[in-house]
């Protein structure tokens, strides 16, 4: 994309972030069909004697889902498991069997030899680390999103990957969620027609969507190894809410847009198969959740695609509120000149199609058109040439409106899709929906914009090449 300013860049949007005000996501009122999606039938592809040993480095409220989901496949064990509170290892072994191996050094679970792979639920600014020591150590690894903490560590973490022979999965689930795949297909049968914008939100409104977590008043530096949490972080003295809340604070996590646009991107990516945008602009503030955080609760972003083989130029929008009164929730709007996806994620999609059309004649000669202004001599023959013109010409009316509805299951749960997909790729050389490729990819423009934000610039990104531009 050429030079341009700021203030050029935002206008290029049609709905701009003024878009995200409006209700682009109103279901269209059109006679239309509704279709079941089918779950996938993955049990034949395990057996139970087919053993997949697991140890889990930390053990906060993801951790919990993402072992009970991995437990679900056929064959995986649950075998060590690694926190720095002693309370969750406690818990660990309430919850999963007393036969656990638990400590608060992870380096000892990547040294045994019973532990073939390992789910990496740690705060944001451990994952770079622990996975390059866990492929190191020759573990298999699902790393929670984002992949990394820092735009530096991406390519760090590539390098490990590819020296290796394991598989390395991003849990973002939206690259395994059967609606986006299904959205996919639409996309790529040429449903929409030409792509020409999108437009997401992942909102939220309330404390814990905040990330206002309890904290335990017998939370100490007794029962919880603050320097192994800190790592390479700022050294500070011990601070329970900055443990308990790390997602609040730069120094561990990636805010909004590393927690919740990378979900957005991974969707966007994997309806088209693309590499990511070329240019990001972010505005944002910390406006709502005034609990000593450092981290924006709002961010709207918007980032520029060029034209690749997968799909055309095009503009994004993403916003994520954490004070949304309206309770929007998470929505993809994929916008093109013959129709428009509409997504909620693990659990519809609706297509919707309203044919482009020629104004009616009264729409010409006393709409709002120019017809009106001029002679009443010259808007009667204006409106007699139309007439005969359009003699034979098929009246548009609000019925020939196309929808159709894809449903998921009751029940459905993408996660489990995603692990399915993580221990297929182990077991059965399976192509991986969210590599470290995929998932820099999502991760990069995430964190880039937050840099954006907080520099008041725009940020040049080459998604093919994994490097600023």
């Amino acid at each position: 994309m050429s030079k341009q300013s700021r203030k050029d860049f935002l206008k290029k949007s049609a709905l701009g972030f003024a878009g995200l005000t409006m209700a682009p996501f109103a279901a269209q009122a059109a006679a239309g069909s509704m279709n079941q999606l089918q779950p996938r039938k993955w049990n034949e592809l395990f057996s139970a004697n087919d053993k997949i040993r697991v140890a889990a480095i930390g053990m906060g409220i993801i951790a919990h889902f993402n072992v009970r989901t991995a437990l679900q496949v056929p064959g995986v064990e649950l075998v060590a498991v690694a926190d720095v509170y002693d309370s969750r290892l406690t818990r660990a072994k309430e919850e999963y069997g007393n036969h656990l191996f638990t400590t608060k050094d992870y380096r000892e679970i990547l040294n045994r030899s019973d532990v073939d792979v390992v789910i990496i639920s740690t705060p944001d600014h451990w994952h770079s680390k622990m996975a390059i020591d866990s492929l190191e150590a020759g573990k298999h690894v699902f790393c929670e999103k984002p992949m990394v903490q820092k735009v530096e560590e991406g390519n760090e973490v590539i390098r490990a990957f590819d020296r290796t022979d394991l598989v390395f999965q991003v849990g973002s689930q939206f690259s395994s969620d059967m609606i986006f795949l299904k959205a996919a297909e639409l996309y790529k049968s040429g449903s929409i027609g030409q792509l020409n914008q999108i437009v997401a939100t992942y909102n939220r409104n309330s404390s814990l969507g905040a990330w206002q977590y309890s904290i335990p008043d017998s939370a100490n530096p007794n029962n919880v190894d603050w320097d192994a949490f800190l790592g390479h972080a700022p050294q500070r003295p011990w601070d329970p809410t900055r443990y308990f809340r790390w997602r609040n604070y730069d120094d561990y996590g990636t805010g909004v847009a590393g927690d919740l646009f990378v979900h957005l991107f991974t969707g966007i990516h994997t309806v088209l198969n693309s590499n990511g945008p070329t240019a990001v602009a972010a505005f944002g503030g910390l406006n709502s959740w005034h609990d000593g955080r450092d981290a924006e609760d709002l961010v709207c972003g918007q980032y520029q695609y060029s034209e690749t083989e997968n799909h055309p130029e095009f503009t994004c929008v993403l916003q994520s509120n954490l004070a949304d009164g309206g309770g929007s929730g998470t929505q993809f709007l994929f916008i093109g000149d013959e129709g428009s996806l509409e997504i909620n994620p693990g659990s519809s999609i609706r297509l919707n199609r309203v044919p482009r059309r020629d104004p009616s004649i009264d729409e010409l000669v006393r709409g709002y058109n120019s017809v009106f202004t001029f002679a009443e001599a010259d808007q009667q023959r204006f409106e007699r040439q139309l007439r005969e013109q359009q003699a034979n010409k098929v009246e548009y009316k609000p019925e020939m409106n196309q929808s159709e509805e894809y449903r998921a299951p009751g029940g459905y749960d993408s996660r489990l899709d995603h692990f399915v997909n993580f221990f297929d790729s182990i077991r059965n050389g399976a192509p991986q929906n969210q590599n470290p490729y995929k998932g820099f990819r999502a991760a990069a423009p995430s964190l880039l914009t937050n840099i954006s934000l907080r520099e008041n610039r725009i940020l040049r990104w080459d998604p093919e090449n994994l490097r600023m531009a």
